[in-house]
């Protein structure tokens, strides 16, 4: 769906985006992760066409959006992370006036409005007026702006930004329903908990540069070579690290009480046969389990890495 290829955008001296090669198959959710200042929203604005680059290809459906932008821009609808609302129109009218700007006119604007509403949880506030909106409430109008047209590829810069818990659970439940619908999303957010729950993918800048990418899983697992088991045992402590410390795979043990936690380099097939010696051992295990890395833990490692993994 999308296709980024050597993407270079440099201001004089200063290289905002440097060489990014991307690509987001369709349907898919890639979650655009980086400090600050990494580059993820001039990404995003040569993406969706409102700013020009200064080498490189971008392709959406394989349109090429340098070239042909004005039909690259029928396929995508853009959330920027500042969003324009205006005060003094009702919501209905707001999601109204974008419908005309894309020549939607009559029952089939009226059915828009009213299906965009439903779908940001907005249907009760069709009257209000946007000024009387809450952040999160203005956040969702605007999502449902950038819908007006149906568009199969969505670009979202921090939609959740500035949320409160709850808003911000009300925007994740809407990705999900946009997900579900076989939209393709390229979105960035700094909540990267919430990312590694409705992404299917991931992308990591760092000054410009694409640092790693790919599936969370695909992600996890080359950060996370080797693996930590938590082991949790009833009694037999000595007994239990005697029995691991002679099994194949395994590295440090580390004890607190009646839990280890040890290092691992086998493969699921081989986690497995370490429980089976251990219960044909007789060692009352009362839990065993692998300890996943998090979004947060690989962001940490990567950015300070500086370098493409």
């Amino acid at each position: 769906m999308l296709e980024i290829k050597n993407l270079k955008k440099s201001y004089g001296k200063f290289t905002a985006v440097d060489d990014l090669t991307l690509e987001i198959p369709e349907k898919e959710i890639l979650g655009f992760v980086g400090p600050n200042g990494a580059g993820k929203t001039t990404t995003m604005k040569i993406v969706s066409g409102l700013l020009s680059a200064t080498s490189g290809e971008v392709r959406i459906d394989g349109i090429d959006v340098f070239k042909d932008s004005r039909k690259a821009k029928e396929l995508i609808g853009y959330m920027p992370d500042f969003f324009g609302v205006y005060d003094d129109l009702k919501v209905s009218e707001y999601l109204d006036f974008y419908a005309s700007i894309y020549d939607i006119y009559g029952e089939d604007r009226k059915k828009v409005c009213s299906d965009l509403l439903e779908l940001v949880n907005l249907s009760d506030k069709r009257d209000a007026y946007v000024d009387g909106l809450s952040r999160g409430m203005k956040q969702r109008l605007c999502l449902a702006r950038s819908l007006v047209h149906n568009p199969r590829f969505l670009i979202l810069d921090e939609p959740a930004s500035g949320m409160d818990p709850r808003a911000r659970y009300e925007m994740k439940e809407i990705l999900k329903t946009l997900k579900d619908m076989g939209k393709t999303v390229l979105i960035s957010s700094h909540i990267l908990s919430e990312l590694s729950e409705i992404c299917t993918s991931i992308a990591i800048l760092d000054r410009g540069r694409k640092v790693i990418s790919g599936t969370v899983d695909e992600v996890m697992d080359r950060i996370y070579k080797n693996k930590t088991l938590r082991i949790k045992v009833k009694d037999r402590v000595e007994k239990t690290i005697t029995i691991l410390e002679e099994s194949p795979n395994i590295g440090t043990i580390n004890k607190n009480e009646n839990t280890l936690e040890v290092a691992f380099e086998g493969n699921e097939e081989e986690m497995s046969k370490v429980l089976i010696t251990l219960v044909k051992n007789e060692i009352p295990v009362i839990t065993y389990s692998q300890i996943d890395g998090n979004l947060e833990d690989i962001f940490m490692k990567v950015t300070n890495k500086g370098e493409e993994v």
